[in-house]
């Protein structure tokens, strides 16, 4: 069923470049790919066959939330949220003791859990899991028979020299092959959203053919692929121009937008890969609620700042918001004069405010 709705040459081609960029150690199976319109295309139906609706996947938050609707899409999937916090010495780490907790939790309450879903490097965090660290992970999903999702859509945008991302499909042996399954698509790493283009590695047979079932509802166009096709067999023009100047231009921006917060005094975490920062503004909410978060988020819209704000990352704290960054030094200059004069109204305000409470009070 592999070959029905995407060419040969194509699904060849992304086992060649899948073996290359996350270092594979052996060539990776054409027949192992699944090619959908999106990689959103291959979460929803990939959730659809490996559960039965009601059924549940463990996710680490905040995570990307456009999960939370592709899961449910097809399947009505639950999503168990695995809360990471800020009480660690390492913000939001991802611990197996967390995982065991809430997999215990969700057991007590009668929830079926099959699997895992990761995001490596992690959006909105920007952490790239250690090797170590995804071995840990592994071996837990294994122990409990729970199919592992991980998607690495930024794998190709780490742009911190000092930090080295490592694929699932680059570890010698997968503790329990035929429940990973891999997730990457174009619309990230090459900033061609519109092509409609995701894949899935799965050694899982079944899994493959089941997916790939969906490409009658989820295909790329035949333009699209050939495309696809020419872009990602053109290794040199990747390696020599593409990734060279990308990753660059990453650097300059983030380096440009984590000054410009620093000098505002405004805490984030710097994790030097992906297109985004993760920054604290609890400062700035009194109180510190989610409904005080949302009004600063509309603040910020009002001025015609897209920021994301945590409570979308599903995150459990209030006061965190991701800021994209990937975008041109004009329009950045621009963005930092705009969140300067939200902000300081909003301080503005707060002084205000505070007051008034204890006048109140």
């Amino acid at each position: 069923l592999t070959s029905l709705w995407s060419t040969h040459s194509l699904r060849e081609e992304v086992a060649r470049f899948l073996t290359y960029y996350c270092k594979a150690p052996a060539r990776l199976d054409p027949e192992n790919v699944v090619v959908l319109n999106g990689c959103c295309s291959v979460f929803s139906t990939l959730a659809m066959v490996l559960c039965d609706p009601g059924e549940a996947f463990l996710t680490p938050t905040p995570f990307y939330g456009g999960f939370a609707f592709s899961s449910h899409l097809y399947s009505k999937v639950e999503l168990i949220l695995v809360h990471l916090d800020t009480a660690h010495p390492r913000l939001f780490q991802l611990t197996v003791d967390k995982l065991e907790q809430a997999l215990l939790e969700a057991t007590l309450t009668g929830k079926k859990v099959r699997g895992l879903i990761l995001i490596n490097p992690q959006n909105p965090l920007g952490d790239v899991y250690s090797r170590d660290s995804l071995k840990e992970y592994l071996e837990f999903a294994k122990r409990y028979s729970l199919h592992v999702i991980i998607d690495e859509i930024y794998m190709l945008s780490v742009f911190d020299e000092s930090i080295t991302f490592h694929s699932i499909l680059s570890m010698e042996s997968l503790p329990d092959p035929n429940r990973t399954h891999v997730i990457w698509g174009t619309s990230k790493d090459f900033g061609i959203s519109g092509f409609r283009f995701g894949v899935l590695y799965t050694q899982n047979k079944k899994v493959a053919s089941a997916v790939s079932s969906f490409g009658y509802l989820h295909g790329v166009s035949g333009i699209a692929q050939y495309k696809l096709y020419r872009l990602l067999r053109d290794r040199e023009w990747i390696d020599r121009v593409y990734l060279p100047t990308y990753r660059s231009r990453l650097q300059r921006a983030h380096r440009y937008i984590t000054t410009k917060l620093k000098a505002l005094g405004i805490s984030f975490l710097n994790r030097g890969s992906g297109l985004y920062v993760w920054i604290n503004l609890k400062v700035y909410l009194d109180p510190c609620t989610f409904e005080e978060e949302r009004l600063l988020h509309r603040r910020f819209l009002d001025n015609k700042l897209i920021l994301s704000r945590g409570k979308t990352y599903m995150c459990k704290e209030p006061g965190w918001f991701r800021v994209v960054f990937a975008d041109k030094p004009l329009r950045l200059k621009q963005a930092m004069h705009r969140f300067y004069q939200v902000l300081e109204t909003q301080k503005l305000e707060l002084r205000v405010k505070q007051p008034e409470s204890a006048q109140c009070e």
